[in-house]
């Protein structure tokens, strides 16, 4: 017997932790102290992120004692049947082990601060239940939820990843909340506190010596201009597409809209799982980040870039000049254009948008003879392209861009079977066909433009408390295109605006420079884009603006960027084109379709 109650004291003292946990649960509670989240403001100190005070219900299994169940229900606002369901996700817990019945775990999630306050009065008629102090995101703006993102749970693969997250804690899972998940997040402390018997706190366990502090998240200066953002998403209204604005000698994002958006209010504390599947089985998408994730040809801005590499590689020049007879003809093939005068030189087919003009451009590059074939001709004609940043994915603070598509030789070798040339391909030279980049990388190459030839990797975040943002974004990124021919082909922008394709985004006392687009689209009516930067003279802003379905890019595009430009350079919008912002925000593209 003697032998018996030795083994059975070793087992229970040195095995069986289930005694102690009983005996310290008794006495103490061992509280998470939850830091704050860092704040977030935008680049004029507005605050843009700040935080709120909710509670969690906390319960510990094995004190539960018999109580009164409906009471229980009016403190905390939910029903009897919601309760019973609470009990039985805890039983099934508790049998998988996902919760221990000696320790305490969320019984219930976010309350409010005035139905804690309630609950906390009549908790002594609730043993084996306590509150935690939480915060949750408060968004001061309904305005960039893309940019800004939403916290969530943790999923059971992140804590398995991060061991600094358990159960029951939350994290950013889209936006700047996810990237700089680290920096907002601070870091959690605990609390020890003496409890009686009905669980009611005593004080601090041995005068706090065993408690750690938490450290509340850094603070963070965004990029965005809110007073710019919020204008950007106004004038998208009813409207599919996106706006996205650039300063070109940081690569700080100005605005970034996706439209339809959404108020990033809709995904905070317990309204988050009712509205997300609202917004998510949504038809217009407003989940979908357009300017980081859609994909569309670029049109007729790409003949900028047409230009450049023209130039460059020596096959054009300021004076060359080609004909236009309604497109450019070949054998059978044709490349159809509006009417416009014709030949003409290179300024005035940057002005005109001349189709004929940049098929030609794009054949002398391909089938320059210095060159093999026009299979390395295209390649290299991809590789001044890439240095764009072009083809592959900037590196903008967000986990979700693509990469777009800037096909070379093998792409068309696996096509083709290696029996294709320049013709085959000639849809490339007014950026149709397989050419595909993102509303970021085209504001991105506005910016390269307005910089004579470099960029920097665009950018959400200015400065983070006490830390440095990451270095590549202070990289310069050089394009291999000299200098004066950026000054030619920005000449011709500035006559797009003034006397050309564009003349709607004229702004009274500044030199705006720009290009339109008019994407094809095999879905219905094609995609209205342009792409601009101001004033011509040490740019402040660059520009890239796309609206879905609504026809050519001087339609709509070019007046919401036109204004915007305006309202970043000036603050406000001269009453004499107040005319056009009221055109804008009456037309609805969404409901009332001009197809």
């Amino acid at each position: 017997m003697g032998i018996i109650y030795i083994g059975q004291l070793y087992y229970i003292q040195v095995y069986d932790a289930s005694y102690k946990f009983s005996a310290d649960s008794n006495t103490q509670r061992i509280i998470t102290q939850y830091p704050s989240r860092g704040l977030v403001f935008d680049r004029n100190g507005r605050l843009v992120i700040s935080n709120q005070p909710v509670y969690d219900i906390m319960i510990v299994p094995r004190d539960l004692e018999p109580f009164d169940t409906l009471d229980f229900c009016h403190l905390i606002g939910i029903t009897l049947p919601n309760l019973r369901n609470l009990f039985s996700d805890m039983r099934r817990d508790i049998k998988s082990r996902k919760i221990s019945s000696y320790k305490p775990s969320v019984f219930i999630k976010q309350v409010s601060a005035e139905r804690y306050g309630q609950f906390q009065e009549k908790l002594i008629k609730f043993p084996g239940f306590f509150t935690q102090r939480r915060t949750l995101r408060k968004y001061e703006y309904p305005n960039a939820a893309h940019v800004l993102g939403y916290i969530s749970e943790v999923t059971e693969n992140m804590i398995d990843r991060d061991p600094y997250y358990i159960s029951g804690d939350y994290s950013g899972f889209s936006g700047l909340e996810l990237s700089y998940e680290q920096e907002l997040r601070g870091k959690k402390g605990a609390k020890v506190i003496l409890v009686d018997v009905h669980g009611r706190e005593k004080g601090s366990y041995r005068q706090g010596r065993y408690d750690t502090t938490a450290v509340v998240g850094k603070n963070i200066y965004i990029t965005l201009d809110m007073e710019l953002q919020q204008y950007a998403e106004l004038l998208m209204v009813n409207k599919i597409g996106s706006i996205v604005a650039i300063e070109p000698e940081t690569g700080e994002v100005l605005a970034m809209v996706s439209s339809p958006t959404y108020d990033p209010s809709l995904l905070v504390g317990r309204l988050r799982s009712s509205n997300y599947p609202i917004l998510e089985n949504n038809p217009l998408k407003p989940l979908f980040n357009r300017p980081l994730q859609a994909m569309y040809p670029p049109g007729s801005t790409f003949k900028t870039l047409q230009a450049l590499i023209g130039l460059q590689e020596g096959v054009i020049n300021i004076n060359t000049r080609f004909g236009c007879s309604m497109g450019y003809h070949a054998g059978g093939l044709t490349v159809g254009c509006h009417s416009h005068a014709s030949p003409l030189d290179l300024l005035q087919s940057i002005q005109q948008s001349c189709n004929g003009y940049y098929c030609n451009v794009f054949r002398t590059i391909l089938d320059n003879p210095k060159y093999k074939s026009s299979h390395d001709g295209l390649d290299v004609w991809k590789n001044y392209l890439v240095k764009f940043g072009l083809g592959y994915k900037l590196g903008i603070d967000f986990f979700n861009e693509k990469r777009g598509l800037i096909p070379n030789s093998d792409y068309y070798n696996k096509i083709y079977n290696s029996s294709w040339n320049s013709l085959t391909v000639i849809s490339l030279a007014i950026g149709q066909g397989e050419l595909l980049v993102t509303p970021l990388q085209m504001a991105n190459m506005s910016a390269t433009i307005a910089n004579d030839g470099y960029f920097y990797t665009p950018h959400i975040v200015k400065d983070i408390e006490d830390s440095q943002i990451p270095s590549q974004f202070k990289e310069k990124h050089e394009t291999d295109i000299d200098t004066a021919n950026y000054e030619i082909v920005k000449d011709g922008m500035e006559l797009v605006v003034l006397s050309g394709t564009a003349r709607v985004a004229q702004i009274e006392g500044i030199t705006v420079c720009g290009k339109t687009g008019t994407a094809q689209n095999p879905h219905g009516k094609d995609h209205s884009i342009f792409i601009a930067f101001a004033p011509k003279d040490h740019p402040k802003i660059a520009i890239s603006v796309y609206v879905e379905n609504a026809g050519f890019g001087a339609t709509y595009a070019a007046p919401i960027a036109s204004l915007l430009i305006e309202k970043y350079l000036k603050r406000e919008i001269d009453p004499k084109r107040k005319y056009l912002e009221d055109r804008l925000l009456s037309v609805d593209l969404i409901h009332n379709a001009p197809y």
